[in-house]
């Protein structure tokens, strides 16, 4: 864990900040608001001391209440990956800003977040449906979404007819003595 990483966010980021910073192991965790996603996302890209320079992986988070978007950058100045969370989209219509103005790879990664769980990237130039069909009208990845089976149910509510084992089908015993003649 890089604690001169914490202090340089701390410094640079304090104002921005939605709780306070996390790190364990190899990863170090910020929590911010969409309207201060640009800014931090500017500063940890462009300030010389931090130079977050790749963009590793975006994915949505439905909590039930809300959702969030969750960031793994990368630098070269710290041993630390770090995890931006950005906090309180509200489920009706989630909406942040897009960055593919400062990570042009991002572009994909807000279009699978949005065709899962519906998250708006604005500003995204081509954001549209990259798993599903363009007219489909749900969420795969949402909680409230349930599959025609109701597959999304407990385990505990027993087995469904589509797990059920069968028994392996037997040949007849004669079948099995019969040899093959040529």
């Amino acid at each position: 864990m890089d604690r001169t990483l914490k202090t340089r966010l701390e410094a640079k980021l304090s104002d921005q900040l939605a709780g306070p910073i996390r790190q364990r192991h190899d990863e170090t965790e910020i929590r911010v608001t969409p309207g201060s996603l640009i800014e931090t996302m500017r500063v940890l890209h462009d300030d010389p001391d931090l130079q977050f320079v790749i963009i590793a992986d975006l994915c949505g988070v439905d909590t039930g209440q809300s959702m969030q978007v969750v960031y793994h950058l990368w630098s070269n100045k710290t041993p630390d990956w770090l995890r931006i969370v950005v906090e309180g989209l509200p489920r009706e219509d989630p909406r942040v800003p897009s960055l593919t103005g400062l990570w042009p790879g991002a572009e994909w990664m807000e279009r699978e977040a949005y065709d899962m769980f519906g998250i708006v990237f604005e500003g995204n130039r081509d954001l549209r449906r990259i798993y599903m069909p363009p007219d489909y009208t749900s969420f795969p990845l949402r909680k409230d979404f349930y599959l025609a089976d109701d597959a999304a149910r407990s385990p505990g509510s027993g087995v469904r007819h589509m797990e059920q084992t069968q028994a392996p089908i037997q040949a007849p015993p004669s079948a099995a003595l019969r040899t093959v003649r040529p």
